[in-house]
């Protein structure tokens, strides 16, 4: 353990360590409100007993140009959370190398007891009580009001440090989804989800109401790794050996064998319409590289100029 131990400056140096990886966000979850809000089996101490700090770390979505693309390409493109899950795991090293406390990468996967939908944890409700995300109309989505939409990972260790809270203010459902709301009865994301998963109301002050995400209305054009067995089954079910080759070898079915043989990954998450037409994934300061280039770009002229050269 290391001496004189200095968590403000730990907490800048964890900061540093993960915005050079490439995050936009870092905070740190209350550990004992996670416990309280997780369903039983899924807090931080089922995974590590003597954890005292969840970190939680956000990096940005796809370019800008990503987004203009077609929904097939954009399934392929549009996701990003692999960079997350490095920094994350570095981290982990970092931590237990220069601090001296014990850290592990939080897996980003399903429980193997409980089925394909069921994480072990939640990163979602990590970077909530971190303060870097919050729950929006689209199915829940964490969305940050300077960053837009973000994928997270996060980190346990023993070390303690101060918990940041969460947001002061939901910035969903911003001001242009408020108004489609009035004059149509649906949010940008409700109006335009392929899978009419979407729906929800919002009160007389502009702020969510109530919302409701039927995920497995989501899943089933979202997800196929959940379609592996369905495929299967068909083949076992046809009697007829055109029949069966049809459920191997069909379109979709190849694509799904393509995916596995490669390692593509993305078996998951292929769909991005409710993003597409969010404003504040789309609109937000620095929602892309070419808003926050263009926000570095501006800051190096001002200090340039401030130093009068």
């Amino acid at each position: 353990m290391t001496q004189g131990f200095d968590p403000i400056e730990v907490r800048s140096r964890i900061d540093a360590y993960c915005a050079k990886k490439g995050a936009l966000a870092v905070g740190v979850a209350d550990v004992q409100i996670l416990e309280r809000m997780s369903p039983a089996g899924h807090g931080p101490r089922a995974l590590m007993p003597k954890v005292r700090s969840v970190i939680s770390i956000g990096v940005g979505g796809g370019t800008a140009g990503a987004w203009t693309a077609n929904a097939k390409t954009l399934a392929y493109v549009g996701d990003t959370e692999t960079l997350a899950y490095k920094i994350a795991f570095g981290l982990a090293f970092y931590i237990e190398s220069a601090f001296g406390y014990r850290a592990v990468f939080c897996p980003p996967d399903i429980d193997p007891e409980q089925g394909a939908r069921v994480p072990m944890q939640s990163m979602k409700l990590h970077a909530e009580v971190a303060g870097i995300g919050a729950r929006s109309m689209a199915g829940d989505i964490l969305l940050h009001p300077e960053f837009g939409m973000l994928y997270y990972s996060s980190v346990f260790t023993e070390m303690p440090l101060a918990s940041d809270g969460p947001m002061a203010e939901n910035p969903c459902p911003h001001p242009s989804c408020v108004e489609l709301y009035r004059k149509q009865g649906r949010t940008p994301c409700q109006k335009f989800c392929p899978a009419g998963c979407l729906s929800g109301t919002i009160d007389a002050d502009g702020r969510t109401e109530e919302s409701c995400f039927e995920a497995d209305k989501c899943a089933e054009m979202s997800q196929q790794y959940e379609a592996i067995p369905g495929i299967l089954m068909e083949t076992l079910k046809a009697k007829d050996p055109l029949d069966q080759a049809m459920a191997l070898y069909g379109p979709e079915s190849q694509a799904i064998w393509y995916k596995l043989s490669i390692g593509a990954g993305e078996l998951l998450a292929l769909c991005f319409e409710c993003m597409r037409v969010c404003p504040i994934a789309q609109q937000a300061p620095l929602s892309n590289p070419l808003k926050r280039g263009l926000a570095r770009r501006k800051a190096a002229e001002a200090s340039t100029e401030d130093r009068g050269e």
